[in-house]
């Protein structure tokens, strides 16, 4: 993994009733695995949180399918997969029969739900799809978008019914009224709007909340509407007058997710501040604040009686609550962040990652289950790598470190400081002595594992330093830069023996083959390169991957190159020709890391879908399943019109947004806060046909607003348009 992109999930909602034949003696690791796949690590952030109708299973919607545990012992019964990005929302028709999700790609599905089997797909958003409901009826389902539109849709046929227009930002939460006859929806643009359900008439516009509004409720009666927002309020209203009726204060942050039980008495709200609260419907007194979580809570939702309330969180576990007392029953782990980086040990028995949450994770891939977690950086973990005599682990972070770690006892061996900014390349020398770290700040460090100290300082590269790699004998470096180059160190000296060039983008990794004989280059031109290490000569470009290339790694043999992209997937190649094997299929995200266990034997991919995909591989180095036809792109031709991942990324205070045009058109990119406020306009102007990647060609932000200030710490949108092509990304400001 050499660059790093985040997933940010604004919106959890409700799902009523589920039935399913499951097995149970399956492995969660194993349970509807990708095609080719032989375990998974992790489940990926919760999206979505629910109990069923008879209250015995809980249904979990997250970024890598929609989950069913036993909701007494939370033990995963199975797993429905088909979206091809992340599940944001779940809802059930009332006869338990059709499970509606909402995702990422832009898609809602409908399932049977005592069978597993998708019946429908039904199209027409052109932005992720945040928010489902169904009607009473389960005839009707509501989907609200971020494109900015709201839609009603036959679930019969599964056409489109009417698309309500109005809000002038994403919507983040829908709910039909108990009776069918109303729709409530909650946007970007701090209002709530109510519709008529069965013509699709726009019936009033409820205003009062400063910023955006994430969450909505109806009572039981239907008489109340709930609205949760970012301006840390929960109001009440009057449905048929749209009469503000009481505002609910006490959280110290936004309002995330609300429910309401289903006798119409109590409402529960989570949100940014850790805390779950229980509020009395009657007068709007505070009951009781649930506390335990460490992180945000996403989602909350009452069991049908009202006694458990669940939850989930960004601290990547969910809890099931006793509701009279407040006290926390059960909690299940095992929801993380991205991961940014893995790394096997030498007798292929443990894998480390890392992660946005700030922690690394020691995985037992007998069990498949984390044995350690480590905790001490204090911002996101950018990678990891385990010393070739499997005595020591490396991580590297956004807080500027490079840590050290005892690897059979989990304790922090050094803290190595000395960079300027954040670290995101890691790599030992074969001889386990020396670890290189590359950084923002344009240089490479060499320390000493034995003492921690710094060996010396390698300077050259003009801009950030994504990778870095020894080679088998480990007398050169190489080191990967956003300047599109490539940069070859003799490491005793520390001088630059050669720089490579011809990537036309930002290069994210490189990695030495086996002999040595080989560098393979990934980069955000969506390309990986093959280099004669001798000669220093290029020797073939890889073409086939539709978005940037974060990550390579060679098999042990050094006859099969791996690499990971943006486009979802791993692509296997021929090292020596040049040629497509096969290509991999599964994470829901963009993947930031590939790696082979040192027997050659196992692949693991790990994805900011917060899940790590490990593949088997026969011994002879080949995958087992035989490739697909063989697909070529002619180099030179853009054939689709992209807006890649800005970079630095996180950033500040400045970044570039590169893209690239398959036809003339004018380029403008709109800056949105993550309230869904538009904070900057950038107009480029009409640009022809090309790659706008390098920062003498991609968007420029300096990271002001439109009058100059300068913005916040936090999460950004910008959305690129170039004619009839619309696109949105996410980025991270890190002060």
């Amino acid at each position: 993994m050499k660059k790093i992109m985040l997933t940010f999930a604004l919106t959890l909602l409700l799902v009523k009733s589920i039935h399913l034949s499951v097995c149970f003696a399956q492995s969660d690791t194993t349970i509807g695995l990708p095609t080719g796949a032989k375990a998974r690590l992790g489940k990926g952030r919760i999206r979505d949180i629910a109990f069923t109708k008879d209250d015995t299973k809980l249904v979990v919607a997250c970024s890598s399918g929609i989950w069913f545990y036993d909701a007494q012992t939370i033990e995963p019964q199975n797993i429905l997969t088909g979206h091809t990005s992340a599940v944001n929302s779940i809802s059930l028709s009332p006869d338990g029969d059709t499970l509606a999700s909402g995702s990422s790609d832009n898609t809602i599905r409908l399932w049977n739900i005592n069978t597993g089997r998708h019946l429908r797909t039904l199209t027409g958003h052109t932005s992720p799809v945040v928010s489902i409901s169904f009607s009473s009826d389960g005839e009707t389902l509501a989907s609200g978008s971020s494109d900015n539109t709201v839609r009603l849709w036959d679930t019969g046929t599964g056409e489109e019914v009417y698309t309500l227009e109005g809000h002038t930002n994403r919507v983040h939460c829908v709910a039909i009224s108990p009776d069918g006859e109303i729709l409530a929806s909650g946007s970007g643009d701090r209002t709530v709007r109510l519709w008529n359900v069965r013509t699709g008439d726009h019936l009033r516009t409820l205003t009062g909340h400063a910023l955006t509004v994430f969450s909505i409720a109806f009572t039981p009666d239907g008489e109340t509407l709930a609205t949760g927002s970012i301006d840390k309020t929960i109001q009440l209203w009057e449905v048929n007058t749209g009469t503000h009726l009481r505002t609910l204060e006490g959280h110290t942050s936004w309002v995330q997710s609300m429910t309401i039980s289903s006798d119409g008495k109590m409402l529960a709200s989570s949100g940014n501040d850790r805390t779950i609260r229980l509020w009395d419907m009657s007068n709007g007194n505070l009951i009781r604040t649930l506390k335990g979580h460490s992180g945000q809570v996403n989602i909350v939702t009452f069991n049908h009686d009202n006694q458990i309330l669940a939850s989930g969180s960004r601290d990547h576990t969910m809890r099931l609550w006793d509701v009279s007392s407040g006290n926390s029953i059960k909690t299940l782990s095992g929801y993380f962040n991205s991961i940014t980086g893995v790394s096997f040990t030498p007798d292929n028995q443990l894998l480390a990652s890392s992660s946005f949450d700030n922690t690394l994770q020691i995985w037992d891939l007998t069990n498949r289950h984390p044995i350690r977690t480590l905790t001490g950086h204090t911002s996101s973990v950018l990678n990891v790598d385990i010393s070739p005599d499997g005595a020591t682990l490396a991580s590297v972070s956004y807080d500027e470190t490079v840590r050290l770690w005892d690897l059979d006892t989990g304790d922090l061996l050094y803290t190595l400081t000395g960079h300027t900014d954040w670290i995101i390349g890691v790599a030992f020398s074969p001889d386990s002595q020396i670890i290189a770290s590359a950084s923002d700040d344009h240089t490479i460090r060499l320390w000493d594992v034995s003492t921690g100290g710094h060996i010396q300082t390698l300077t050259g590269h003009e801009d950030s330093v994504f990778g870095v790699a020894f080679s088998p004998d480990g007398e050169m470096l190489a080191s990967a830069s956003n300047s599109s180059s490539i940069h070859l160190w003799e490491v005793d000296r520390g001088i630059t023996l050669k720089t490579l060039s011809g990537h036309s983008g930002s290069v994210q990794d490189v990695v030495f083959s086996p002999d040595g004989e080989l560098l393979a280059s990934a980069s955000i031109d969506e390309t990986v390169r093959l280099w004669d290490v001798n000669s220093v000569n290029h020797l073939h470009t890889l073409i086939g991957h539709t978005d940037s290339v974060n990550s390579v790694s060679f098999s042990p043999n050094g006859l099969v190159l791996a690499s990971g992209s943006d486009d979802k997937t791993i692509r296997l190649w021929n090292a020596r020709t040049g040629d497509p094997i096969k290509t991999l299929s599964g994470h829901k995200s963009y993947i930031n890391a590939v790696s082979f266990s040192y027997d050659g034997l196992t692949l693991a991919s790990a994805s900011t879908d917060g899940t790590i995909l490990l593949w088997p591989f026969a011994s002879d180095g080949t995958h087992p399943v035989e490739p697909n036809e063989k697909l070529y792109t002619r180099w030179g031709l853009i054939k689709t019109t992209s807006v890649f991942q800005n970079y630095p990324n996180p950033f500040n205070p400045e970044t570039w947004i590169p893209y690239q045009l398959a036809k003339p058109a004018d380029i403008s990119i709109d800056i949105f806060s993550s309230d869904g406020s538009l904070i900057r306009k950038l107009d480029i102007g009409h640009r022809e046909v090309g790659l706008y990647v390098s920062q003498s060609k991609a968007a420029h932000w300096d990271g002001k607003n439109a009058v100059g200030e300068n913005v916040a710490n936090g999460v950004y949108f910008y959305t690129l348009s170039a004619g009839d092509f619309v696109a949105t990304r996410k980025m991270l400001i890190l002060k």
